[in-house]
């Protein structure tokens, strides 16, 4: 299991990768997030569990600027995301931070969002000549490798149609590292997948995890989070009821809510 003090001293005096304060977001009437804070170290892996419609996702969607929060902060490594308007009117100030800041937290989805007329390799490789101005050469070089390493660099030249779902998730990710990115958030990146293709993407993770890598990592997988998150944060309506290293909230849940949540995935 990964350990939070295994971050070296350089990491935990910088300021966090990832850093929200009492953010708070509605559709409508609906308030999705009630005030919710969380930090992301330099090489920490954090896991979001709860149950559907806990805010999860919507965290994510947050940070990386795909959906406006009406209220709360949200910093990357320091630097708050500058807004204008406030409430529903809230959005980004500066669309140069926006995409500055986009490029820097590469998202995985759920459902892969691989580009259907594009090979593999030409899937990876589109982001960092087009958006960060990367020569060709040297970034098919990289994308190759990043196949390699996520293990389908025989599948350069397949269509994703061509590809299980497991390979166009791992696709996905390949595609994410392309862009060197500061974090990873992952949104449910095995929900998709049957049992079998789920533990193809869930080797990868474990692997990016063991790099040290910062990942924020939506989940129903509990054994996963359990094994390769540094915090653990367990969400309900909107707020977070339980935070803490895994040993903490997988073995000793201190709310009823956790436990009543565990109990039911554990079956």
């Amino acid at each position: 299991m990964r350990k939070s003090d295994q971050l070296t001293d350089s990491s935990t005096s910088a300021p966090p990768v990832i850093e929200i304060r009492d953010l708070h977001k509605a559709f409508g009437q609906l308030e999705v997030l009630k005030g919710v804070d969380m930090t992301a170290q330099r090489g920490q892996v954090v896991s979001l569990i709860g149950s559907s419609g806990s805010g999860k996702s919507t965290i994510l969607r947050c940070l990386n600027l795909l959906e406006n929060s009406q209220q709360g902060e949200i910093l990357f490594e320091g630097e708050p995301v500058s807004w204008v308007g406030t409430g529903d009117r809230r959005h980004p100030a500066d669309k140069h931070q926006v995409i500055r800041i986009r490029t820097n937290l590469s998202m995985v989805f759920q459902q892969f969002n691989l580009w259907a007329h594009m090979s593999v390799l030409q899937n990876v490789m589109e982001a960092p000549v087009t958006v960060l101005g990367q020569e060709r050469a040297a970034v098919e070089d990289r994308a190759r490798a990043l196949l390699d390493k996520v293990g389908i660099g025989d599948k350069c030249d397949a269509y994703p149609a061509q590809l299980s779902g497991g390979q166009q998730q791992r696709a996905a990710i390949a595609r994410a590292l392309a862009m060197e990115p500061r974090a990873l958030l992952f949104d449910e990146p095995t929900s998709a997948l049957d049992p079998e293709l789920e533990q193809e993407v869930v080797k990868v993770i474990k692997d990016l995890a063991a790099e040290g890598r910062t990942m924020i990592l939506v989940t129903h997988d509990m054994r996963m989070a359990r094994d390769i998150s540094d915090q653990v944060v367990f969400l309900h309506q909107g707020k977070i009821v339980e935070q803490g290293p895994p040993e903490d909230l997988f073995i000793n849940p201190k709310t009823e809510r956790l436990r009543a949540f565990l109990s039911v995935t554990a079956a």
